[in-house]
């Protein structure tokens, strides 16, 4: 089981990278109300979703959900995807999620992605800034 840092004042995690599996964030963040459990639920069918592509590099959660905040009205993600991702190869419910304005409406989540080669800064200062 993850140990997981304390909360500061403001109800949020020490700034900084927390690596967790998604099973571990879930098990964490994902109770303590009803939207908590609804927001987990849309957060592992994303994960499904994007994974199902082969290529994604990083999966980047933040936002609400990962604070003491009781409703999060949605879970933030960024991706970092492989560098030979192809969006426009991304058919069926997966496509939706890489769009942000159709992931935000029907999926529930903020959903941001870019390509490691696009990392403005690299992948580290990518990852930092998310």
């Amino acid at each position: 089981m993850k140990e997981w840092p304390e909360f500061n004042e403001s109800g949020d995690l020490p700034i900084g990278i927390h690596p967790a599996t998604l099973a571990e964030v879930i098990d964490h963040f994902g109770r303590g109300s009803f939207q908590r459990a609804m927001v987990a639920q849309r957060l592992e069918r994303i994960y499904s979703l994007a994974n199902q592509t082969g290529k994604v590099g990083r999966f980047i959660i933040f936002g609400s959900f990962v604070t003491t905040k009781i409703s999060p009205k949605d879970v933030d993600i960024f991706l970092l995807m492989d560098d030979t991702f192809d969006v426009r190869k991304v058919k069926g419910e997966a496509a939706i999620i890489f769009n942000h304005m159709p992931a935000q409406n029907y999926e529930g989540a903020s959903i941001f992605w870019v390509r490691r080669m696009a990392a403005f800064g690299g992948e580290d200062n990518a990852v930092a800034f998310w």
